[in-house]
């Protein structure tokens, strides 16, 4: 018996309540996790109360037979509801996402130009924006860019859609065509990005974790955090389209 269906038999001799009250933590783990990255407008309970529902929602719908762990199919569901959630609440002001926006072109522009990865001074050059002001973006849309990370892995992982158009070949196709390029986007940033990306979504380090890690300040780490999904952004771009005005 593989351990999804010892999960399955084992989650089934647990009442209602005690499968809610066991992975309570995990809940509230997420949602520390995201708070870090979130606007002082955004509130812990709203976020665990969201994330409740994913719970909830991931309960009554977990498929052992799709191979995923509980925990991994629970995590996706609540973190998915957190954002949801957040995305909701419509705090983030579409001048944000303009300038990630810009932000994300620019760095196209200047690695398209140069053929290499580019440097801060190079898209703030492009910008006509001096070093402080560009770092002063790149800290503006940094929970924009959380969002929009998961934007960009939510999909590539598993839909539970019964929507037919989401059945068949062709959508699974295209996502394990969609998860092939995010790798090898995410293998082409620098590696202090790429290390930053690593300890924050793998591993759930928080901010302030990983500039002990690294040995700079949590504000930086912000900026590394924001300027690699700026980087993804612009290398994923046909795939996720444009963003808002």
């Amino acid at each position: 018996m593989n351990m999804a269906a010892i999960y399955q038999e084992a989650s089934e001799q647990l009442s209602y309540e005690e499968m809610v009250a066991k992975h309570m933590p995990l809940v509230k783990r997420v949602a520390y996790h995201l708070m870090a990255r979130m606007p002082n407008s955004v509130q812990l309970d709203d976020l665990v109360q969201a994330g409740m529902v994913g719970l909830l929602e991931a309960m009554q719908n977990y498929d052992s037979s799709k191979g995923a762990s509980f925990e991994t199919y629970a995590r996706i569901r609540i973190r998915g509801s957190m954002i949801d959630e957040v995305r909701r609440g419509d705090w983030t002001p579409r001048s944000v996402y303009h300038k990630a926006r810009l932000l994300a072109e620019a760095t196209r522009t200047v690695e398209s130009r140069e053929h290499r990865v580019a440097r801060d001074e190079e898209v703030a050059a492009e910008l006509g924006l001096d070093l402080a002001s560009y770092n002063k973006i790149l800290t503006d849309t940094s929970g924009c860019h959380v969002l929009s990370y998961d934007d960009l892995s939510a999909d590539s992982w598993m839909s539970d859609s019964e929507d037919e158009s989401k059945t068949g070949p062709l959508p699974e196709l295209q996502k394990t065509l969609f998860k092939e390029g995010l790798s090898e986007a995410i293998s082409n940033l620098p590696e202090r990005e790429k290390m930053v990306l690593s300890l924050y979504y793998d591993d759930e380090f928080n901010l302030r974790e990983i500039g002990e890690v690294l040995g700079v300040s949590e504000a930086r780490i912000c900026q590394i955090h924001a300027q690699a999904l700026t980087r993804l952004r612009s290398r994923m771009r046909d795939w996720v389209g444009g963003d808002d005005d």
